[in-house]
Formats: C-alpha cells, structure tokens, sequence
C-alpha cells in the first residue's frame, strides 16, 4: 500500500494567515489537497499538522484523513514534519509500501499527476520516485519503506533534498506535462494568483 504524507504543519508567516484554512473553490486549500490524493486512489492520507492545529485537524476529518501533530513545527523545518509522519506510518503497520511525500499547500497538484507517480512505482520497483517538469523536480515524490530509516536519521541542516541528492543515481524521474508539481502558495500574491474564481 501507498500512503501519503502530507506536510501541513508550517506557521503560514509570508502568508500572515493560515494557509491551509484559505478558501479553494467549495473547500479549502488543504480540503482540495487531500480530496486530489483521494481522488487519485490513494486511500490512506496522513496530514502532519502544526499551526492552527484545531481548525486543521477539523478539515483532515471533514475528508476522512488522519493527521498526526508536529510538536516540533515551530522550527519551520520540513524535515521534522517529514520525520514525524514516517515515524507515525512506521508505528501504524507493516501494509505501507511507500509514502507519498506531498505539501498540504499545493492545491493545484492533479490527480493524474499523483497516479503516474504511484504507477510508476508499481510497474518498476524503484525506491525512489519523483515527478519533473523541464527539468525540475517537484512534490509529491515517492519513497520506498526500506529508504525511511536514513530519512528518520537526518539531523539539520540536512534536509530532503540532502537525501534526494545523496541518492541521485537511484531516482525514477516521472515527465509531468504541467507545473502544477512545482507550485505551491508562500505568499497572498502566490494565493491571489492561483485561486480559482469563487
């Protein structure tokens, strides 16, 4: 089984508002992520909270996810949001394959894309698999379980990208015919931007 991790726990500064509460068409911003996961038939969705933690874990319900709490957030280190939840899917069960590494503020991630990467992964076996587009790699990449302990490992300054390009020669890269792997909303200008008319 394939699970996501998505990465939810950041305190939302250059945005100045939580961004994973801001309206995106009927839902939220981290409302349309999760459904995008689901609808790409990944049915177990771990969401790793921080800031506003309450709110947060009432949209991760409202979609039939489940979330676990960062308690380090505050750093505003990825790399702990990305430990806490393999730890979490670590303790869950031996069914998980892989994980799914997403950003819970990148709703304009499509289903497509997140179903070529899952199948890409089934159909060749690599330990590693990440979506490009011209060149660039984006989220949300894959990682096989026996890589998880050399993630649990890292200690910063090291960080994801450290152990993508550590493991460089073993990557997978899946071609995605649009940039929706590479943005995400850092900013009310990125947020304005990308929104979709109400």
């Amino acid at each position: 089984m394939i699970s996501a991790v998505i990465l939810a726990g950041g305190e939302s500064k250059r945005m100045g508002q939580p961004k994973m509460l801001l309206p995106w068409g009927e839902v939220t911003v981290l409302g349309q992520v999760i459904s995008t996961y689901q609808a790409a038939g990944v049915g177990d969705v771990l969401v790793v909270t921080g800031g506003a933690r309450e709110q947060v874990d009432g949209i991760v319900r409202q979609h039939g996810a489940h979330s676990v709490f960062n308690e380090r957030f505050a750093g505003g280190e990825m790399l702990s949001s990305l430990q806490c939840g393999l730890r979490f899917l670590s303790l869950e069960g031996t069914e998980v394959d892989a994980a799914l590494i997403g950003l819970g503020d990148q709703p304009q991630v499509q289903a497509g894309a997140i179903r070529q990467i899952c199948e890409s992964f089934r159909q060749q076996a690599a330990r590693l698999v990440v979506p490009s587009f011209q060149m660039r790699r984006g989220h949300p990449w894959l990682v096989e379980r026996s890589l998880w302990d050399e993630l649990l490992e890292l200690q910063p300054p090291q960080s994801p990208r450290d152990f993508l390009n550590r493991h460089a020669g073993e990557i997978l890269y899946v071609e995605i015919d649009n940039s929706s792997i590479l943005a995400d909303l850092d900013t009310p200008q990125d947020y304005r931007n990308a929104r979709p008319n109400p």
